[in-house]
């Protein structure tokens, strides 16, 4: 083969190898062995630009020693840098004949020389865009000068150099680009995918199979609709006909998952372009399930908060001031601001003079600790109108645990506000008056005891009660009794003082205190103040009524040790001003009173147990005066007293019945025993008709009837298993009256007995027209019946009376089985007594038999 021949396929080699994009190494090693074929004696070498650095580095070689390599590495370019550093700077070849005696190799004559190098032609390497990429080198071993041949040998090297570096340099552009491209498919957290033309998958992502749930071959040939839910197929369809011509399309449709669920997607259809020419269609989705649900939830949170009746609102805690960015419509009705008169402001707007400062206090801090808080205070309207507002704020915070807003829910309690104060004042008020009552007089006189005592002043309790009010309630009526008591406390009320109290306790007593007196002689003067008012009648409904007060009074000077003794020993001295006549006053005289003392005291304790509810009811059974059967049972109050123990009924009943307490006594016992009764009736327990004893002054008192049926209303016990027990005294108040409201009872279905029958206003007559269904023998009648005639007699006429009546008799009182017996004889209808059951608890009651056999009563 010739030596032309052997060039041109070395030239061919190279042309092959840039064609075939071969590593770029390879291809500039043909390139030289194509250069050394025309050069024989050319050592070739080629450095690489770098624009950055604006220097050459020498291209690896076997042809160099590793000492040559590394010194020509990173060197700047410039006309006095060597042959090659000129050739690039001046981008023109530059011959040096002689390396020993060309000034430009100073810097490198040494390590050329130590190579065996003396000559070097140099040849820029540059695109045709005139981009520098290196130079091309050769070495001669001896000083030489290039003919024209070699150096137009040497340009073309040059350019095929160029050539090699830049498809080299496209070729790994290219793969990198593929690889980003194949990456971003690959490895996009959203499904990608492509399509032919028909809409069909050609191929899909990883991410695409988790979102449908299908492998990528089961996909690959399918139609997109095939996995869309049929509602969504025309919408689908045109956004990828919208994408096939060449437009772009984002949009939301409902997919079916490979285990049959819908879920929701998010799809972006676009045309694939290649030079111009639509060559398929990429889509892009978007599982947004989890993102609709959470929209729903947020657009049913949003209509839940705007149709909420208190107001919302959500501040800015990232900003200074917190300006308010959201407040639904309920805030606006509440404040009267519309929204945009809110949106932007710090809520302290609502804030006003009145506004307490402490609560401000506490909210800032809350704030400032970003915390919860809740608090109550006084806010304003736009029209200026204040409101109680019930505020509650919590923050907000994001996933990093920043608090970035503050929501505050706000809710109008005035009428709460205004129902808790008419409360509170109704639990410390006389609603009759509107003077402090009893309650309220304790908490005061505990108080100014201690701050008496503190500013070494004189406490003085005067204790009032009017002389002759029950006449005038019980002549003339409550109303005008009730009228008559407000005249009083409004005369009595300009005789305070600025720190002094009058209260009503109950009916017709009331109370001074008076903490700010220093001698008794003016605790004197007061109480002839008191005594002067009531020197003028009263005018009440065009009458003029007189009535006059005894008054007891007590000073903080005499030796006690609660505050409460002192309202008990002007009670004591009361007693004593009455005793001297009334319409007087009398001072507490120690040891003078001691004879009434335990009657006052049981008095005041008495209202304590009813506060303290130291009562409990007991139960006695009211039996078949044959059989022992249990027909009925009465309801009798026994008194816990927390240091006496119990307390006989007979002690404090006659007390409750002097104070007027025997009137929630009784209320009382008639609630307790209908709710024990319904309670055991809901539990399917056996049950009979409960008695409840009640008092005159109850039975008379205005509202009776309705208070009767409150209370079976409220308990839900039906009203045929109430029997209400009543003396004859009833009828003192007026016999008519009293018939009309036992009538009604019995209207109501409830049964009334006439107690301890024989020993009160007993008129056959009234009798006679009593709509009563029983009569109970006083025990005093049964006591001595089997040894005195005359009770016998009494006993055996009015049972006889009473059968011919229709009337059922009870005895009360059996403690012998001879007194059983004697009363079965004299036919009796039911037994009641210490032979068949003592009263007792209900717990006891329940665990009796149906029948109580008659026991031996110890004497």
């Amino acid at each position: 083969m010739t030596d032309e021949l052997v060039l041109l396929d070395a030239q061919q080699d190279i042309h092959e190898l840039i064609a075939l994009q071969a590593p770029l190494d390879k291809t500039l090693d043909a390139i030289a062995h194509w250069v050394c074929l025309q050069l024989p004696s050319a050592v070739v070498a080629f450095m690489r630009f770098d624009p950055a650095r604006c220097s050459l580095s020498l291209f690896p070689s076997q042809r160099f020693s590793r000492d040559y390599c590394e010194r020509l590495q990173d060197v700047p370019i410039g006309t006095a840098v060597a042959s090659f550093g000129a050739a690039a700077y001046l981008r023109r070849q530059v011959i040096t004949e002689d390396i020993q005696t060309d000034s430009r190799w100073e810097a490198f004559r040494s390590a050329a020389l130590a190579e065996g190098l003396r000559a070097c032609w140099s040849s820029p390497v540059i695109t045709a865009q005139g981009e520098l990429l290196g130079t091309l080198g050769t070495y001669y071993r001896q000083p030489t000068t290039p003919g024209k041949v070699s150096r137009k040998r040497l340009r073309q090297a040059a350019t095929l150099i160029s050539l090699a570096i830049i498809r080299d340099r496209d070729s790994r552009h290219h793969r990198t680009l593929a690889e980003w491209h194949r990456s971003l498919f690959v490895n996009h957290p959203d499904g990608v995918y492509e399509f032919d033309f028909e809409g069909r998958f050609q191929r899909g992502n990883a991410a695409l199979e988790r979102i449908t749930g299908y492998p990528e071959q089961r996909l690959v040939g399918r139609h997109f609709n095939e996995f869309i839910a049929p509602d969504y197929h025309g919408l689908t369809q045109a956004a990828f006909d919208a994408a096939r011509a060449g437009a772009s399309r984002h949009y939301e449709t409902l997919g079916i998952h490979a285990d049959g669920r819908t879920y929701h997607l998010e799809v972006t259809n676009f045309p694939v372009i290649v030079e111009g020419e639509i060559v398929g269609v990429y889509g892009i989705c978007h599982d947004i399930t989890q993102r609709k649900r959470q929209e729903a939830q947020l657009r049913l949170l949003q209509r839940g908060i705007e149709s909420s009746p208190n107001g919302v609102l959500m501040a800015d805690a990232t900003q200074p001031d917190m300006p308010i960015v959201y407040a639904n419509e309920a805030l606006c009705q509440l404040t009267g601001y519309a929204s945009d008169e809110v949106l932007g402001r710090n809520c302290r707007f609502l804030q006003g003079k009145e506004t307490d400062p402490a609560v401000v206090a506490t909210l800032r801090h809350a704030l400032t600790a970003r915390s919860e808080v809740q608090v109550t205070l006084l806010n304003y309207r736009k029209d200026g109108t204040p409101f109680w507002n019930r505020l509650a704020i919590s923050p907000v915070v994001d996933e990093a645990g920043h608090c970035t807003h503050f929501i505050g829910t706000q809710q109008d309690i005035t009428r709460e506000r205004d129902q808790e104060a008419q409360i509170a004042y109704q639990a410390s008020h006389d609603l009759l008056t509107g003077l402090p009552n009893r309650t309220t007089l304790d908490d005061r006189l505990e108080h100014d005891l201690w701050w008496s005592r503190q500013k070494q002043r004189l406490l003085a309790v005067l204790y009032l009660d009017l002389d002759g009010f029950k006449a005038i309630n019980d002549g003339l009526g409550h109303r005008v009794g009730n009228r008559l008591l407000v005249a009083i406390a409004d005369r009595l009320h300009p005789l305070l003082g600025p720190r002094d109290t009058l209260a009503r306790l109950t009916g017709d007593e009331f109370a001074f205190l008076m903490p700010t007196l220093t001698t008794r002689e003016e605790v004197a003067r007061a109480a002839e103040r008191i005594l002067a008012a009531f020197e003028h009648s009263f005018e009440v409904d065009g009458r003029a009524l007189h009535i006059s007060t005894s008054i007891g009074a007590a000073c903080s000077d005499e030796p006690v040790q609660q505050a409460h003794e002192l309202l008990q020993h002007a009670d004591l001295a009361l007693e004593a001003a009455k005793l001297q006549g009334r319409n007087t006053w009398q001072w507490y005289q120690g040891k003078g009173t001691e004879d009434t003392s335990e009657q006052v005291l049981m008095r005041h304790d008495l209202q304590a147990a009813l506060r303290d509810n130291q009562f409990e009811l007991y139960y006695q059974p009211v039996v078949e005066a044959v059989s022992g059967r249990i027909r009925s049972v009465e309801a009798l109050v026994r008194w816990h007293h927390p240091t006496h123990g119990m307390v006989s009924p007979g002690v404090f009943i006659p007390i409750a019945e002097q104070t007027g307490q025997i009137i929630p006594l009784g209320r009382w016992v008639l609630r307790q025993a209908c709710q024990h009764l319904a309670e055991l009736r809901a539990k399917g327990e056996r049950v009979c008709p409960v008695a409840v004893n009640i008092s005159s002054l109850q039975f008379r008192r205005d509202g009776f009837l309705d208070e009767v049926q409150g209370i079976l209303d409220e308990t839900g016990l039906p009203p045929e298993l109430l029997e209400l027990e009543m003396t004859e005294s009833i009828l003192l108040g007026g016999a008519e009256q009293a018939i009309e409201m036992i009538d009604t009872l019995r209207g109501m279905h409830i049964t009334v007995a006439i107690d301890d029958f024989g020993t009160g206003f007993s008129s056959l007559s009234y009798l006679r027209d009593l709509p009563i269904h029983k009569i109970k023998l006083d025990r005093a009648f049964i006591r001595d019946i089997l040894t005195n005639h005359r009770n016998a007699a009494i006993v055996q006429g009015i049972i006889t009376m009473a059968h011919h009546m229709d009337l059922v008799v009870v005895a009360e009182g059996i403690e012998t089985r001879a007194q059983q017996e004697d009363l079965v004889r004299r036919e009796c209808d039911l037994l009641q007594g210490f032979l068949f059951a003592r009263p007792m608890p209900l717990e006891a009651l329940l665990a009796l038999p149906d029948t109580l056999p008659a026991v031996t009563v110890p004497p």
